[in-house]
This record gives structure tokens, C-alpha cells and sequence, in this order.
């Protein structure tokens, strides 16, 4: 079984909001301290299946993050990478007192409009020479 110690940002590859939140992310991560896989990879897809997160994801198919031991999914994958963002993106963490199924409705709202709203494309972003490392396939 891979390790899969490192923390992964797992998205929806035809998404433009997805696509655009990683576009964000790598710009924003100035520490590269994330790594991206989109889920229709053979990596995220193995990294699900090695770890049996199969249960737990049912359902999800557009943010997760792994943060090197456990997924998260939702309203708190999306609080767990601005963490992992550090500085100032540490306070958003301020946010975990809004009752998570408060923070899921909304959440759940733009994940079931996504495509609809921004747009879907018909193939996984690839990765550029200088992005290699950070987007896992």
C-alpha cells in the first residue's frame, strides 16, 4: 500500500469551478505544501481504494482533501486546505462554529449547480512542465 503522507487536493477535472478553485490554490500555496489529483485520475482512484474511502466519499464528487491521514469532505475539506494554506488563511478555521450542517447546505448548493453555473469541461486539466510535481496523475 502507498504511503499517501502528503496532503492532496482532490477535484472534479471537468469542473471550471473546481478547475478555477486549483488554478487559486496553486497560486495562493506559496509554500507548495499541496498537492492535486482530479478524482477521474488513476492516482486519486487508487488512493481511494488503498485507504477504503470508498464509504465515506460516496456521493462526493467534487472537493476532498486528504490531509496525509484522513479525508475530508465538504464544507470541512474546504476549511481544511485554507489551513493548510497558513497565514492569514489559518483564521478561516473561525468558520468550524457555523454547525456543520449549516455549512453543508450551502455547500451542497454550489456543488449540485456547479456545471450548470460555471461550466464543465470534456477532459482533466493537464499539468504544465513546472506543475508536474504538485498535480498528481
Amino acid at each position: 500500500m502507498r504511503e499517501y503522507s502528503e496532503p492532496i487536493v482532490l477535484f472534479d477535472g471537468v469542473c471550471n469551478l473546481c478547475n478555477g478553485a486549483v488554478n487559486t490554490l496553486l497560486d495562493l500555496d506559496r509554500k507548495k505544501r499541496l498537492k492535486f489529483a482530479s478524482l477521474q485520475s488513476e492516482y486519486a482512484k487508487k488512493l481511494i481504494e488503498d485507504r477504503n474511502l470508498e464509504e465515506q466519499i460516496r456521493g462526493i464528487d467534487s472537493i476532498l482533501f486528504w490531509d496525509g491521514q484522513k479525508i475530508h469532505i465538504k464544507s470541512n475539506a474546504v476549511l481544511e486546505i485554507a489551513d493548510h494554506l497558513g497565514g492569514f488563511w489559518k483564521i478561516s478555521k473561525l468558520a468550524y462554529i457555523i454547525p456543520r450542517p449549516i455549512r453543508n447546505l450551502f455547500y451542497d448548493l454550489i456543488a449540485k449547480n456547479r456545471y450548470r453555473l460555471f461550466g464543465k469541461r470534456e477532459f482533466c486539466r493537464m499539468p504544465t512542465s513546472e506543475l508536474k510535481d504538485r498535480i498528481l496523475g
